[in-house]
């Protein structure tokens, strides 16, 4: 958020947009590269670990760090040779194939580093892993700011190679403490374990194809219809509601994984790990959708600047999305952990398909704000879509815990977004922060009595107790 910020004090809303594109042809690049490795990965470290074979674990790590160099070589050379053509695409210009050849080289050091958290992640080092993401995001900041600084909007694409290089840094120092023994390969196994990580992780990266396709697209699309400054504000509205609920699910997520992977084959166990999961994505997803929703008017000048007010109501749309995103995305990791390659595709493909005409739709008739209702749209239709999927393949049920605190959610959140349009903007603040207050005192008294505070640190435990008693 600071290095956001930076930005759009210096390089205002068009500037933003600017590194919006060149951003999103770093992602398309990286997920096509990739092989989705990172997440393949984890999986298969996360089974050779839970087989407690040494020789296994080596294999797999070994393979791991090999195929990950490869496959950032190859999306860097292949970035490179189609500069040209992808700067026409994106731009209807030459002008940026130089930056974007340079991108190569953040592609590199991205898929790397990818690989390299995804040894730390299945290994289970999640405190390693929160290391790591801290540091690496710590020192891009530091280094990547004067580069705008001094060299403004042609600094952004130095600036994403900055990120991507200490990301780099920052992931081999804690990989490098991942101890396994020495191994020597046949080529029939060095075939078994690289065919065996590319398989699942050719689906990880289709399904992360797709993801980041759409999001080029959704760049592509404003740039058309609109200008860069819309860009520039879908991309500020999108960074502020992504930060906090990436957050959440991505620290869900870092032991979420693994441990579900290794209780595939229990469907009652599965249900057990998932609903766990949305009970504490719900509690700590909830009041940051509801404080969102009361302050975004606040929130993105505080975050950016005044010129990005378009991307306010982008933002509330944006935030309900959100909310449901916490929801499902526990339940699609079903699919990944049990191995269900075929309905993970088909389930991704068809959503992101949907998101695309929403959006293309919204677009035309709501213009920016339409992005947002679009994305909200999407996750009404994904969520019920893969409940019902994995209910036919794992006998998946909601706990009576999480239907009785999703439907609070619901008309929790329905009041705080529906009084804007319905009440005076002052008595809708007021009532707003009054239920997003009484909305965070009780998850944190619901989280206080899930958590065993032992395992807390003892001044988080400390602060905790005065909610819980």
């Amino acid at each position: 958020m600071v290095r956001n910020k930076a930005m759009a004090l210096l390089i205002g809303t068009h500037g933003v947009g600017l590194f919006g594109l060149y951003n999103r042809v770093y992602d398309v690049t990286r997920s096509l590269a990739g092989m989705g490795i990172n997440n393949s990965g984890v999986r298969q470290i996360a089974e050779a670990v839970g087989s407690q074979d040494a020789q296994r674990i080596a294999r797999t790590v070994t393979t791991l760090r090999r195929v990950a160099f490869g496959t950032g070589a190859l999306g860097g050379l292949l970035l490179l040779m189609l500069c040209w053509p992808v700067s026409w695409l994106t731009f209807k210009d030459s002008a940026h194939a130089g930056p974007i050849a340079l991108l190569a080289l953040a592609v590199f050091f991205a898929d790397v580093s990818a690989g390299q958290a995804a040894l730390v992640q299945g290994m289970r080092r999640i405190a390693d892993l929160a290391r790591m993401n801290i540091w690496g995001a710590l020192f891009g900041t530091v280094f990547s700011i004067p580069i705008i600084y001094f060299f403004r909007e042609e600094g952004v694409v130095p600036s994403l190679v900055i990120v991507a290089a200490m990301g780099i840094l920052t992931s081999w120092w804690y990989a490098r403490k991942v101890r396994v023994e020495p191994v020597a390969m046949t080529l029939r196994e060095i075939f078994s374990e690289t065919s065996g990580l590319l398989r699942m992780g050719f689906v990880f990266m289709a399904s992360g194809l797709m993801t980041t396709g759409v999001a080029y697209l959704v760049g592509v699309i404003l740039a058309r219809k609109l200008d860069l400054d819309a860009v520039g504000s879908y991309q500020a509205a999108w960074n502020v509601g992504g930060v906090y609920f990436g957050y959440i699910l991505q620290a869900m997520g870092a032991d979420f994984y693994p441990r579900l992977t290794a209780v595939a084959h229990d469907n009652s166990e599965c249900s057990r790990l998932v609903n766990e999961q949305v009970e504490i994505g719900l509690l700590l997803a909830g009041p940051g959708v509801l404080a969102t929703l009361v302050f975004a008017p606040l929130v993105i000048p505080l975050f950016y600047s005044r010129d990005f007010g378009p991307a306010v109501e982008v933002l509330r749309w944006l935030c309900l999305g959100m909310m449901l995103r916490v929801v499902s995305w526990p339940m699609g990791f079903i699919l990944v952990a049990k191995g269900l390659a075929n309905w993970f595709f088909w389930t991704e493909l068809i959503g992101n398909l949907l998101q695309v005409g929403l959006i293309w739709f919204g677009v035309l008739v709501f213009g920016l704000n339409g992005t947002g209702m679009a994305f909200f749209g999407l996750y009404v239709i994904y969520t019920l879509g893969i409940y019902l999927v994995v209910r036919r393949l794992s006998q998946f049920r909601w706990s009576n815990a999480n239907r009785r605190l999703g439907l609070l959610f619901l008309l929790l959140v329905a009041i705080v977004f529906s009084s804007r349009y319905l009440l005076d903007r002052s008595l809708a603040a007021i009532l707003g922060a009054l239920i997003t207050v009484l909305a965070s005192v009780f998850s944190l008294r619901t989280l206080c009595a899930l958590i065993p505070m032992d395992r807390l640190p003892k001044p988080v435990g400390k602060l905790l107790r005065r909610f819980s008693s």
